[in-house]
């Protein structure tokens, strides 16, 4: 009988798949929109950026690369941005950038993200610019998908190192180090370990670019798991350009296998000082005084070793031997060789690069998931993230006329802005930097709004009400899945019905449903059913069967 049935639902679905197929494309007339301009109604307010570089030679200017919103420019060392790829390039996400050396017109830029949240953009390979940034061109590598480093040869701009990540998701053959000798016309693999390990970190000696050290990272993730270390993992060298390389994985002083990911500095100070970041299970910073040859470990603050796969990045001062930078959710300053860590005040937490000018170590530019900004006293003061490089997860829009519209900013906050504005209008409607938004249809000062983890919040902007509604009270960080009550999704859907403005629905593993009856001055409460069911996030909901809570009337349901 269930065999039957299920050979029923079978060729049920197969017909309608077959149907589906058969059916014609409904086309829409373009004429309907062509009278309709896209326009920027903000927030003026940066989001998250992996990839910054100046310029010796003009010290006003700068670039950084917005993760899904290709690459800004300043040339007034950061007050103002504007961005210079626009329409020229086909992925948004920047994972390198760089600035030549000896003409600071050529610009290679790096596409793909390499620092593997759960949710990245892939990229196409390398751009490159020869008039300081007013045009782009492709130079390869497109199958590369996630490039880390751009480092290019400080008298030839010709002549360039590229390191791949590669695909974030499976096994390609497209990662690596990989150099060109005309500019990016064409490019030979020079460093190759295996189809699952690619290049996460390369640096230049300043005092001789025939030397380079890279580290390689095996890494992959899946929708649900990330994996970050293998065998092929490690740190390497070539004293000739890139055409031999040496491991120097297993040299004295350094951890046991198996690394994670790697982050490695060079001192502009002494050629023969190396700094090196290493996650591994007797991970840390360690330092080398013989060029790579041995190694000891300096410091193991687990503020700098923490979600090593979304940060692990080094910088070597370019005047001071004892001095380093180190990037985590702080920016870090070292100058006693590592014995003791100060952090630096910056614009925005979570910090993924770090240019230094090699001629004044006061003058650098940091790039963090609030964007790019600019210092020109040692850290001391930042220019500021006015600009619209925002990673929003959704869009929803409200009952206002005019209408506003919301989203949820990755590492920042929910914000709203009216659709007639011009960005700098926003304002905070709950929940967090990942959640959906509900705005009530029937009373446009009411949010309900949500985050990882479970947070749902109510808001009423009229009367300062703002309050955690949670499905569930418990908070499930680092507990295992299976000791989770109710287990949501990064950004869990969060629904208003349609046919009945007074219920919301919320998903985890199961669907949750909740009506309100009460006037917004009163507290109602949530009584979590018990033993609820699988289900899918309902289009049609059904009408209510359940009985009331309490004197509030406010019913909570599960299907």
């Amino acid at each position: 009988m269930r065999f039957s049935r299920l050979l029923r639902t079978s060729v049920a679905f197969g017909l309608l798949l077959t149907l589906s197929e058969a059916l014609p494309v409904a086309q829409m007339d373009t004429f309907l929109f062509a009278g309709l301009r896209w326009r920027s109604i903000g927030p003026n307010r940066g989001g998250r950026s992996q990839a910054i570089a100046g310029s010796a030679a003009r010290p006003y200017e700068y670039y950084f690369g917005a993760t899904g919103g290709g690459v800004w420019k300043t040339t007034d060392a950061g007050l103002t941005w504007r961005p210079v790829s626009d329409r020229q390039i086909k992925t948004s996400s920047v994972g390198a950038v760089q600035v030549s050396a000896s003409n600071p017109d050529v610009v290679y830029a790096g596409m793909g993200e390499t620092e593997l949240r759960g949710n990245v953009i892939q990229g196409d390979g390398v751009y490159k610019t020869a008039d300081a940034g007013k045009t782009w061109t492709h130079s390869g590598l497109e199958k590369t998908q996630a490039i880390s480093r751009i480092r290019i040869h400080p008298a030839n701009p010709d002549v360039v190192f590229v390191a791949a990540l590669g695909d974030p998701y499976a096994a390609n053959p497209d990662r690596g180090v990989f150099r060109s000798k005309d500019g990016g016309k064409a490019w030979e693999k020079v460093l190759f370990r295996d189809e699952k390990t690619g290049a996460v970190d390369l640096v230049m000696d300043p005092k001789n670019p025939d030397v380079l050290y890279a580290a390689m990272w095996e890494v992959f993730r899946t929708p649900h798991s990330l994996s970050s270390g293998g065998p092929g993992g490690g740190l390497f060298k070539t004293t000739d350009g890139g055409t031999t390389w040496t491991e120097l994985t297993k040299n004295a002083g350094l951890p046991a296998p198996i690394w994670g990911k790697v982050g490695v500095a060079v001192s502009g100070a002494d050629s023969n000082r190396l700094f090196a970041i290493i996650e591994a299970k007797d991970g840390g910073i360690f330092m080398s005084d013989d060029a790579g040859a041995s190694w000891k470990l300096i410091n193991e603050d687990r503020r700098i070793r923490q979600r090593a796969f979304y940060y692990s990045r080094i910088y070597g001062d370019p005047k001071a031997k004892d001095t380093f930078y180190v990037l985590n959710t702080g920016l870090y300053r070292s100058m006693d060789a590592g014995k003791t860590l100060r952090g630096i005040q910056v614009p925005h937490g979570d910090n993924h690069d770090l240019w230094i000018a090699p001629d004044d170590p006061k003058r650098m530019a940091n790039a963090n998931d609030g964007g790019g900004n600019v210092s020109l006293n040692g850290g001391e003061s930042w220019t500021g993230q006015r600009y619209p490089t925002a990673q929003f997860y959704n869009v929803f829009t409200t009952a206002h006329v005019p209408y506003h519209v919301c989203g949820a900013q990755q590492d920042n906050s929910t914000a709203c802005v009216p659709s007639t504005g011009g960005g700098d209008e926003l304002y905070d409607v709950g929940g967090g930097e990942s959640g959906y938004i509900a705005p009530d249809p029937l009373d446009t000062d009411v949010f309900y709004a949500g985050s990882y983890g479970g947070l749902l919040t109510r808001i009423n902007r009229r009367t300062g009400e703002n309050r955690a509604i949670n499905v569930w009270p418990d908070n499930p960080m680092g507990h295992a899945s299976g000791d989770m009550t109710q287990r949501f999704q990064w950004t869990y859907p969060i629904v208003i019905s349609p046919t009945d403005p007074k219920t919301l629905y919320v998903t985890s593993r199961v669907t949750t449903r909740r009506r309100w009856e009460t006037p917004a001055a009163q507290s109602p409460s949530t009584r979590p059913a018990s033993r609820p069911t699988q289900s899918s996030s309902p289009s049609r909901p059904r009408r209510s069967t359940g009985t009331s809570s309490g004197r509030d009337r406010t019913t909570g349901w599960c299907t």
